[in-house]
């Protein structure tokens, strides 16, 4: 698989989904949507919310990546059956930062500490992209928590709430996606 012929979203969210969960659903739901679409998925490789995208991109015909940390997560054997084309990461500092690189959008979709490190660092480089005259693709969080989070991190903080799309479902996701980003 080339990288480079793919115009990739990086979908985020919660390792403990179960097929069967709402969750996981959502996560079936916004795979298949970037799929049709012609977005290839990137994920964190393992379970979960990362399992059900890359789930709902290959049942579409789309392309799916899992940017997995195996010494993070020994436990963890090899990225979840959805994954075509999988990248090993040395930590999760490489994990981040390798789907970062690859990416032309970022959906965050429900999760735990681990879904809002990786929306805070997609959140901090759009913010500071306009400084080195850089483009970055949309940053959009889907639901909640990020419903409650975002708008009081954006008071909190005393920063740029335009540069986090905050939508209700994964169909609004993919639509600005569509909108902002032209698919390979």
């Amino acid at each position: 698989m080339n990288l480079d012929e793919l115009t990739i979203v990086s979908v985020f969210g919660a390792s403990g989904a179960r097929a069967g969960d709402a969750d996981y659903a959502a996560g079936v739901a916004v795979g298949r949507d970037l799929a049709a679409n012609g977005f290839a998925v990137a994920t964190g490789g393992y379970g979960g919310i990362m399992e059900a995208a890359c789930r709902g991109a290959a049942e579409a015909g789309g392309k799916t990546i899992g940017v997995t940390a195996p010494s993070v997560f020994p436990g963890r054997v090899g990225a979840n059956p959805w994954v075509q084309h999988e990248i090993a990461a040395v930590d999760l500092i490489e994990r981040i930062r390798i789907m970062m690189e690859m990416s032309a959008a970022f959906i965050a979709m429900p999760g735990s500490i681990g879904t809002l490190a990786e929306l805070m660092v997609a959140w901090n480089l759009a913010f500071v992209a306009p400084l080195s005259a850089r483009e970055f693709g949309p940053v959009i969080a889907v639901g909640d928590p990020w419903r409650q989070i975002v708008p009081e991190l954006i008071t909190a903080l005393s920063t740029d709430g335009g540069l986090v799309y905050v939508v209700d479902t994964p169909e609004e996701a993919v639509a600005i996606a569509r909108e902002q980003l032209p698919a390979k």
